[in-house]
């Protein structure tokens, strides 16, 4: 049985070659596992889907859908996962980059290139377990006089729009977060939850986050242009993309 405390690793690519090197480097690196391995992307999606990893090396060109595509669909189902692309296509680092990933290996990379990867890897997630809570699921939501209505099959529940902290796609949803630790989970889009915040106070900083602009705690590097947005009174994370961070210290400005 596995150490539920290690860091779980799918690895997708149709070199066998590169999935040994993989494999070797992550199981003798401290605090790490391999969950599984891919040869092609919809074999990755599958077990994405099977094994819920917290990280997924990637090879870019693998038959079946791509690497691009695969970190596409593992955004909206948790934009949380650590996604690096190990592959010898340096000409598709700026599409990675867009699906905002954390590492672009170009192949043949040092192995020590790849341990300073999974070093950062480690410091990012091991943090404090977040909080699984129950929630309701609202069939519909509203808004009028701050205040965020969401019918479900329960009844209805009234947020104060102050009190969101942080709104995300999650498991192909789009998940409120408040304080005291309330979590919403909505069958809206992101964007169509967007459209019932005030933009003066919430800010879209990634495809998959909204965050509450008076909660931000710090902003620290994750990728090459992405950063991290921490806030207070939750210890779920947000990601923001390099343009959006420049758009956001021209608001502080």
């Amino acid at each position: 049985m596995t150490d539920k405390h290690l860091i779980s690793v799918l690895i997708a690519d149709d070199d066998p070659g590169m999935r040994l090197i993989l494999r070797k480097k992550i199981q003798a690196t401290d605090g790490f596992y391999v969950a599984g391995e891919a040869i092609t992307g919809d074999e990755a999606m599958a077990l994405f889907d099977k094994l819920s990893p917290q990280v997924v090396f990637l090879d870019v060109d693998m038959p079946g859908k791509t690497g691009i595509e695969c970190a596409r669909l593992i955004q909206d189902q948790n934009p949380a996962c650590v996604l690096i692309f190990a592959t010898g296509h340096e000409e598709y680092m700026s599409e990675a980059f867009e699906v905002y990933a954390f590492d672009y290996l170009v192949k043949p990379f040092k192995l020590d290139r790849l341990e300073q990867t999974l070093q950062r890897i480690a410091d990012r997630l091991n943090r404090a377990p977040e909080k699984a809570l129950p929630s309701p699921i609202p069939t519909e939501t509203r808004s009028f006089a701050g205040r965020l209505m969401l019918k479900h099959k329960d009844g209805v529940t009234f947020i104060n729009l102050e009190d969101i902290l942080l709104v995300q796609r999650e498991d192909r949803a789009t998940v409120i977060y408040t304080v005291n630790d309330g979590r919403y989970v909505l069958s809206e889009s992101l964007s169509e939850t967007e459209e019932r915040l005030d933009l003066e106070i919430f800010f879209r900083c990634h495809k998959s986050y909204i965050i509450n602009l008076r909660r931000i705690r710090n902003i620290t590097p994750y990728g090459r242009w992405t950063y991290v947005v921490q806030l207070d009174g939750t210890t779920h994370d947000a990601l923001i993309t390099h343009e959006k961070y420049e758009e956001l210290e021209k608001r502080f400005s």
